[in-house]
């Protein structure tokens, strides 16, 4: 995909040059490029749209942002994979785990203690992914 990059979109390039600021690696791309074996353009979609659009809007810091998102995909209850890469996100853009643990335990409030428990168990699964990549 990366040498693709320069034919698609300004939205597109906008939103994958935001998620690969906040990711040194190329994991997220690979994912997107699997997206596109399966589901041809709403790869391209789903980065322009929610990282190209919404993402990349001046009135929120992107440390904020991401503390956001992982409320609200804690609150879902139904994305794991995507409330993994955002909690390495949010710690990516300066979130502390302690910032983070208060987030989750504020959605117990709202989305009730099974989803906080699975999103805790999210968490520990990203910091001891970050202890072995060390």
């Amino acid at each position: 995909m990366t040498d693709q990059i320069q034919d698609k979109s300004e939205r597109y390039q906008r939103g994958i040059a935001y998620y690969n600021n906040l990711h040194q690696d190329s994991a997220g791309e690979a994912s997107f490029d699997a997206l596109e074996v399966i589901a041809p353009s709403f790869a391209d979609l789903l980065i322009e749209f929610t990282l190209g659009d919404v993402f990349t809007r001046p009135g929120l810091s992107v440390k904020t942002r991401e503390l956001l998102t992982v409320a609200g995909l804690t609150a879902m209850g139904t994305a794991p994979l995507q409330l993994k890469t955002h909690i390495d996100s949010a710690l990516n853009t300066g979130n502390t785990k302690e910032e983070i643990t208060e987030t989750i335990t504020q959605m117990a409030v709202f989305a009730g203690f099974p989803a906080a428990l699975n999103a805790f168990f999210i968490l520990g699964e990203v910091l001891q992914d970050r202890v072995s990549k060390q």
